[in-house]
């Protein structure tokens, strides 16, 4: 069959092959050196009394009377909160990333000419191309300690060890690398890269152990992440999330797996009109911002990408063919409904 008779297969499905844990947060004294106790770094309950800060009607703040009769109201609530103890300095995150071997066969696939046009690409890409690049990148973002994501900002200096078997690459200042940049191809980048590679090609298996010390100050608050309440009932404005320690308890603060996925693939340099990195998205999309960097109408995002590669053979310049690897290493589900 040729290309140009090929069809998207309506089921199509890729799985994860950055398989990230959660990082757990916990604390130390800087000044105690190697033996300074490590303890979890708690979550807990605040009752606050705020003050009326957000946007009013026109009817209200043009009449002076009305804004203090606002104004005077209190703005209770009851918050989560997570700051170090008033003797320890240290944030200690820590997670594990697991590398699957990436061979573009997908999870689940209902047309095997489809299927067979589409691990021709991949291997294509992988012979003439090679993984070395997005690998490089991957590193780059782990040892960057980009995925400290706000308890990056602020901080005196942050040591990052990366750990594989019984190797280790410690980089001791990760504040000296450039957020914006991915040029920085230093010794223990390109090792814990070939780690990454070895990981993503299957010569190896590969689970690497990240820790991250941040000197942040004494009894500062640290940033984990921030759950979503569904439950409108909810008595608190703000929930942190919670991660069990050793014996059970459920206050010690952690960061989501998925925060910390996102922080290691924002590396989509290749947009159009690039001024920083993105992450991984089918259509660049960066929510906190609004905006969809990759737009169908201008051929960029994923799909049109993706279809012409596989479909009528037409293969990207190279940096959108790393583009499109990468959205299959994020994983997800591509196929189409034949809806238009």
């Amino acid at each position: 069959m040729s290309k140009t008779a090929l069809k998207t297969a309506s089921v199509l499905a890729f799985e994860r092959n950055l398989d990230v844990s959660d990082a757990y947060l916990w604390q130390m004294d800087s000044q105690g050196g190697d033996n300074s106790a490590r303890s979890p770094v708690v979550i807990k309950e605040k009752s606050v009394r705020g003050t009326i800060s957000n946007r009013l009607k026109n009817a209200i703040t043009n009449d002076p009377a009305k804004l203090d009769a606002e104004t005077e109201k209190a703005n209770l609530q009851k918050v989560d909160s997570a700051s170090l103890d008033e003797n320890n300095d240290t944030l200690i995150a820590r997670f594990s990333l697991k590398v699957l071997p990436f061979t573009g066969k997908p999870n689940v696939c209902n047309n095997q000419d489809y299927q067979q046009a589409l691990e021709q690409v991949v291997t294509d890409y992988i012979d003439n191309q090679g993984l070395d690049e997005l690998a490089l990148r991957y590193a780059i973002n782990v040892l960057n300690a980009r995925w400290l994501w706000r308890n990056r900002v602020g901080t005196e200096s942050i040591k990052v060890t990366v750990k594989y078997n019984e190797q280790t690459q410690t980089i001791d200042d990760a504040k000296t690398y450039n957020l914006k940049s991915f040029e920085n191809d230093d010794a223990t980048i390109k090792q814990v890269a070939e780690w990454i590679k070895s990981g993503l090609n299957g010569s190896a298996f590969t689970i690497l152990y990240v820790e991250a010390y941040a000197v942040i100050g004494y009894g500062q608050e640290v940033y984990p992440s921030q759950e979503l309440i569904l439950d409108t009932g909810s008595k608190k404005s703000k929930v942190l999330y919670r991660v069990s320690d050793k014996k059970g308890a459920e206050d010690n603060a952690g960061m989501h797996s998925q925060k910390i996925s996102n922080a290691i693939r924002t590396i989509d340099t290749w947009y159009p009109d690039a001024q920083f990195p993105i992450a991984i998205e089918p259509y660049g999309a960066v929510t906190t911002l609004g905006t969809a960097f990759r737009q169908p109408k201008a051929k960029m995002d994923f799909y049109t990408l993706f279809d012409n590669w596989v479909l009528k053979g037409d293969a990207p310049s190279a940096e959108q063919q790393h583009y499109v690897i990468g959205v299959l290493i994020r994983g997800g589900v591509f196929g189409a409904s034949g809806k238009e």
